[in-house]
């Protein structure tokens, strides 16, 4: 019998949602005052989510103090002689009152000070950054911003210009560089975390459903991510 001639199945490909690469640039009063066209070969929409998790779990791990400690039986004070002599009494043998099965006893496999920290690769960190900043460019989450100035220390001021933006929720302010005004005008403000750009990392953009960022501060983070 001829042999039947075999047909490549045809696969659709799924269309992704188009990302939009060049955003608008607001003023501190809300308005759009300019573009910034971001780099395609970097906001290509793509999102390492496993990678995401492993470097968030590498922060958290760094964050952890490792100060618990716990005494075993030769740290415990006392416990020198000998309870009860080996034989001849009818009880268990036992050699010390610290034994680990009694009442104030030395502690089995307690914890100990440790370092839980580690690291890891550059290219890997670089990669979960963009991968972050990818999710939050789909989410329509990025607003740069002229450079955000203020005449004095107020709360009150730096909360208007997030007014103005319309921004609500936990928010990412990335200014290029920290001034003494914006600093302490930010601090009383519990749902902002205010960095400089080259300080922020893919833990910093995961914890915030908002990324406000100057656009001095964006260009030097897309040369930085090349």
């Amino acid at each position: 019998m001829p042999e039947k001639k075999k047909t490549k199945k045809k696969t659709k490909s799924k269309k992704t949602k188009e990302l939009n690469t060049k955003l608008s640039v607001y003023g501190l009063d809300g308005k759009v005052v300019d573009k910034v066209q971001l780099d395609k070969h970097l906001f290509d929409g793509t999102v390492n989510e496993t990678l995401l998790y492993e470097v968030n779990k590498m922060y958290e791990a760094n964050r952890h103090r490792g100060t618990a400690s716990t005494k075993g039986r030769s740290e415990i004070s006392g416990g020198g002689a000998k309870p009860w002599r080996q034989k001849g009494t009818g009880r268990a043998r036992v050699g010390s009152s610290r034994n680990p099965l009694w009442r104030h006893g030395g502690v089995i496999f307690g914890p100990k000070p440790r370092d839980y920290s580690y690291s890891m690769p550059k290219k890997a960190m670089r990669k979960a950054l963009l991968s972050s900043l990818n999710a939050r460019l789909l989410e329509d989450s990025i607003k740069p911003v002229v450079p955000i100035e203020l005449e004095e220390v107020k709360t009150r001021a730096f909360k208007s210009i997030l007014d103005n933006l319309k921004i609500e929720g936990k928010t990412l302010v990335v200014i290029d560089k920290v001034n003494r005004e914006v600093g302490y005008s930010s601090q009383n403000l519990k749902e902002i975390t205010l960095k400089e750009g080259r300080n922020i990392n893919a833990r910093d953009v995961l914890l915030n459903e908002n990324l406000v960022i100057e656009k001095d501060a964006l260009v030097k983070l897309m040369e930085r991510l090349k």
